[in-house]
């Protein structure tokens, strides 16, 4: 080959990947929070913490960040991995600072705009406050949030931040959560081929909409779209795991709360193995087949399970519902840089 033409190709070659990597940073760039056509309208108050780029950015950083623990070894990210729908993926229960075992499966974090309350008990009722819970459980990030705070005060780069987006460089708790909420709200999935269908944009195959059907017949009263999810606490008949969480009851103390949890999304789940509070389903099919045939007549199972005590579905419409709930994942949420860290 000519040395002429060889350099030619070469420069050619790398104003295309120039281009290609132009357009992904396009694509990952920050817009700020927009209401996806076939969601409701968000419960999050935006009027009292407005989303701007640099909020966003902060509350990243934040996210990120081990200065929130201990020993400044985990970060809120180390527990919910970006690639994974924010989920501790392969884990049944989360590990924390020194490797100590959680109690419950790390929930995904997304659409949370939208979330009343939040964590499988329903123990915080705002975005907001949502950081304090794992900062100072003893088995995540066993800190106390006011040396959290001297910490970012005393930090190089913090104060300044704070100053940018709040008009101060006095580190407050207020100002913190706030700038991890801002980091939070942007976590909306709504590119999934289902949204897709949902925005005329595409078409289900002749097996994932009977999978539909089935789900509509089957799932989505609790389930409800276009979230997946009513927001409601059930029990779901898995009954009592080895070490006897007792779920909502242990919030609210009311009997009729026991074994009750919360109905999670049923977006991503490629991403979120393994399922249920205590991650005790490895595979989508054996949650399929508990609400088949292993449901548990507990005291406080959910009416809508006590009715039948098992869904019946051949092994033909188990497949074609799981055809529709694979068309829940959201590959561009997972694959967004704008989320990963730094």
């Amino acid at each position: 080959m000519n040395r002429q033409i060889f350099w030619v190709m070469v420069t050619i070659l790398s104003l295309v990947f120039a281009c290609q990597k132009s357009e992904e940073i396009i694509e990952n760039k920050f817009r700020g929070f927009k209401k996806p056509l076939n969601f409701p309208e968000p419960t999050y108050n935006f009027a009292g913490n407005p989303i701007s780029e640099k909020g966003f950015a902060l509350g990243k950083k934040l996210f990120y960040d081990p200065i929130l623990s201990r020993d400044n070894s985990i970060s809120c990210g180390s527990c919910h991995i970006a690639q994974h729908a924010f989920t501790h993926h392969g884990h049944d229960v989360s590990h924390g600072i020194e490797d100590r075992q959680g109690t419950r499966n790390s929930m995904p974090l997304f659409n949370l705009a939208w979330n009343r309350s939040f964590f499988w008990d329903g123990g915080v009722f705002h975005l907001d406050l949502f950081p304090i819970a794992p900062i100072e459980n003893p088995l995540e990030m066993d800190e106390k949030l006011n040396h959290v705070l001297q910490k970012l005060q005393q930090s190089k780069t913090y104060p300044t931040l704070f100053k940018e987006v709040f008009g101060t460089s006095e580190i407050n708790s207020i100002n913190m959560f706030k700038a991890m909420s801002q980091f939070m709200v942007m976590l909306v999935s709504d590119q999934s081929k289902y949204d897709r269908v949902m925005r005329m944009e595409a078409t289900f195959s002749a097996e994932e909409n009977a999978g539909y059907v089935i789900f509509q017949a089957n799932c989505n009263a609790c389930h409800q779209e276009p979230l997946f999810t009513d927001q409601q606490y059930r029990d779901n008949g898995i009954g009592e795991n080895s070490i006897k969480d007792q779920g909502r009851f242990e919030i609210s103390q009311l009997e009729e709360d026991r074994l009750k949890f919360k109905v999670p999304s049923l977006r991503n789940l490629r991403y979120t193995a393994p399922y249920m509070h205590d991650g005790q389903f490895r595979t989508l099919e054996a949650v399929i087949n508990h609400y088949r045939r292993e449901i548990k007549a507990t005291k406080n199972l959910d009416p809508l399970l006590k009715e039948k005590m098992k869904i019946e579905l051949s092994d033909l419409e188990v497949q074609q519902l799981m055809a529709f709930l694979n068309t829940l994942n959201d590959d561009n949420f997972v694959n967004n840089s704008l989320y990963h860290e730094f």
